[in-house]
């Protein structure tokens, strides 16, 4: 059997330890020592972009924003979703996970991050949505292992009733939120729903049709945003 071999290290701000391993032609990320990533089971990451960005086939001139960078796949599952003339933010918080992409984690999903449509911010998303007030066409959002689950602390901001605020005052008119969820959190939909929007849960394989089932939560706002 092939051993895993360590590529790379790094940690979050909050001293959350990132380790890349590469197995042949498998990759892994982990968060302490927990499996956060691995290149065998891409599809529901994938599948958040095609939801997420399906009212944008006709858009003209869309811009989304993507939190949390991982291997590319959802970057990659969006540039083929949207017209040339699209803008893809990329909002990255360790600045490794970003040379990572750009080295051996590259051709997995085709270098998305060589596509002139694609900007990489690093920093926290939630900072990134704070700064770009009615601006997003699409937020697509797959940081940590959703809202339930969290591998470094400081995550749960994001999707707290604060940040999911702040997630709306960022959506340009039409525009809709898109998460990703290792599993259902009823307690988050009712914030969304507290929140003026309108909430669809969608199931997606993470590999092939036997692969584990994640979620995609789909938020359209509905209404006047609650204070």
């Amino acid at each position: 059997m092939i051993a895993w071999e360590t590529l790379g290290e790094a940690r979050t701000p909050d001293g959350t330890a990132m380790t890349l391993r590469r197995r042949g032609h498998e990759f892994l990320i982990l968060a302490d020592g927990r499996s956060l990533m691995p290149s065998t089971i891409t599809g529901s990451e994938q599948a958040l972009a095609s939801i997420g960005c399906r009212h944008l086939a006709a858009a003209a001139a869309p811009v989304v924003l993507i939190g949390g960078l991982g291997m590319g796949f959802t970057v990659r599952a969006a540039l083929d979703a949207v017209a040339p003339d699209a803008r893809i933010v990329v909002a990255e918080l360790v600045p490794e996970v970003v040379q990572w992409n750009e080295g051996p984690l590259g051709p997995l999903a085709g270098h998305p991050l060589r596509d002139p449509r694609v900007t990489v911010e690093i920093g926290d998303a939630l900072a990134v949505v704070r700064g770009h007030p009615a601006s997003f066409d699409a937020i697509l959002l797959d940081v940590d292992n959703g809202p339930a689950e969290f591998s470094a602390a400081g995550n749960d901001a994001l999707y707290s009733r604060a940040g999911l605020h702040s997630i709306r005052m960022a959506l340009a008119p039409g525009g809709v939120l898109a998460v990703w969820a290792a599993s259902e959190d009823r307690r988050f939909v009712q914030r969304l729903r507290s929140l003026g929007f309108a909430v669809e849960l969608v199931r997606a394989r993470g590999h092939g049709a036997r692969g584990a089932r994640h979620l995609i939560y789909l938020a359209v706002p509905r209404s006047a945003p609650a204070p």
